[in-house]
């Protein structure tokens, strides 16, 4: 009998020893996907992300209501049929049955922004609730809130209100690479048309014309503001003055010398995990909440924004925002703080470069000479961003690469400039690795059992055998 335990003991213990084994290779699997040879490689979210836009564009905007990625890293597609919704399943992804469809939720923002502007408002789609959020700062009076209110009442259950903290105002004025009259802002991307280089940033930093500077002092010309829109949108052009060079210009600095690769843009999905680097609060990181956000600043309204919950304050603006090494947003303004949190929104990088006909350095068909040199990073300096003006090294947090500023301080080992944002972005996705860390856990459990089991066993007989013997 005594045997006849012991070897039931050896077989669970070998089964134990084995999902070490299995849960290791499925964590190793699981990493090794995370971190492939190709650069190009999109992580799980982005795939995510893809598959439900994909199903939204095929559907149509009668059909469904916009997707997001839940908690589990599942696209989830909003949608107003049974027939639509076998259709997602049969795609891989979760649908949901709402109300209204993306047409109906258009109409509401189209309402609101015929509606009286009132500043210090903004509004999004909610597309898990199936609702255009409506949201008033603290600047918005009782008046203007029940007016506004009115108009909610009158589009029904697509529309909710609610109040939020501090102020909507753009991000500028704080400590940033670049300077000018019209205020301080944070360097977004590298783009060019083919013939020029240029820093994509936000459009309220400055009109066509400004002449910026990377020193308070206005002795190191960076370029100057060649065109742009705000308010409507919130991007412009900063063309770099002659003689620039965009060695590293492909990467996007996150502080200590540490830099990510940026291999292309892509569009924002919500709950989308994004990181975003300014010069005033260095790397960041948060969450998509809505898309196609209005946001009624002091100075106009701006439309077609990312609403996230990532914090920013005075000075990022036109920093970038970004995932996966993907560019998706420039920094346009919020409320709160990096202490108490906020709410900021980006302008969607892919709009940007469609409407000023320029593409990000990194792209296929952009000019030869505006390609960086592979491995190379430049230096840092105090701002933020892919795009960086020379003439400055320094290794604050947020700090920008400077393309073609050699001999700085804060230069980054070649091959490790990555390394930083990589795994942030790995930690974002940490969910991926759960089945095996479970398997694992689960194996040490029950390892920990048997020799507790074995150990008594043996204890209880040694007690038996010397009483026996005595």
């Amino acid at each position: 009998m005594r045997h006849a335990r012991r070897n039931v003991q050896r077989i669970a213990r070998f089964a134990a020893i084995g999902g070490l084994v299995c849960g290791g290779l499925m964590v190793s699997h699981a990493v090794a996907s995370e971190t492939s040879d190709d650069p190009k490689a999109p992580n799980a979210e982005t795939l995510a992300a893809r598959t439900g836009q994909k199903l939204v564009t095929e559907l149509g905007t009668s059909r469904t209501a916009g997707s997001w990625i839940d908690a589990k890293g599942r696209p989830v597609v909003a949608v107003t049929d049974e027939e639509a919704a076998a259709d997602v399943r049969g795609a891989g992804a979760v649908p949901k049955v709402v109300h209204y469809a993306m047409k109906d939720l258009r109409s509401v923002t189209d309402t609101l922004k015929d509606a009286p502007k009132v500043a210090g408002t903004a509004w999004a789609m909610d597309y898990a609730s199936n609702q255009v959020v409506v949201r008033a700062d603290t600047t918005v009076s009782a008046a203007e809130w029940d007016r506004l209110a009115k108009v909610a009442e009158s589009l029904g259950k697509s529309v909710r209100m609610e109040r939020t903290e501090g102020t909507f105002t753009p991000r500028v004025n704080g400590a940033s690479p670049l300077f000018a009259s019209a205020g301080r802002c944070s360097a977004g991307f590298n783009v060019t048309n083919g013939q020029a280089n240029f820093i994509l940033t936000a459009g309220h930093c400055g009109p066509v014309g400004t002449t910026w500077f990377s020193d308070q002092q206005g002795s190191q010309q960076v370029g100057a503001t060649v065109s742009g829109s705000f308010p409507g949108g919130d991007f412009s052009l900063v063309q770099y003055s002659p003689g620039v060079d965009l060695s590293g210009a492909d990467l996007v600095a996150v502080g200590d010398g540490q830099g990510i690769r940026i291999i292309g843009s892509a569009d924002a999905a919500v709950g989308q995990k994004v990181f975003r680097s300014g010069s005033t609060t260095g790397l960041q990181s948060g969450e998509v909440t809505g898309l196609n956000a209005t946001v009624n600043y002091p100075e106009g309204t701006v439309t077609g924004l990312i609403e996230t919950t990532v914090c920013a304050e005075p000075g990022d603006s036109g920093g970038p925002m970004f995932a996966n090494g993907l560019a998706m947003g420039i920094t346009s303004g919020g409320n709160g703080d990096c202490q108490s949190g906020g709410t900021t929104f980006f302008q969607p990088v892919s709009k940007a470069l469609d409407s000023l006909g320029v593409k990000l350095v990194t792209e296929p068909g952009a000019d030869d000479q505006a390609s960086p040199s592979a491995g190379s990073t430049g230096s840092a300096n105090n701002g933020a961003g892919a795009a960086a003006p020379p003439g400055t090294a320094s290794t604050a947090p947020g700090g920008a690469v400077l393309p073609g500023a050699g001999g700085g301080s804060g230069g980054a080992a070649e091959g490790q400039t990555d390394s930083l944002a990589s795994a942030l972005e790995r930690v974002a996705d940490f969910r991926n690795l759960g089945p095996g860390l479970f398997v694992i856990a689960g194996s040490l459990v029950a390892l920990v059992a048997l020799r507790i089991r074995s150990e008594r066993g043996r204890r209880r007989y040694r007690n038996q055998y010397s009483q026996s013997w005595g």
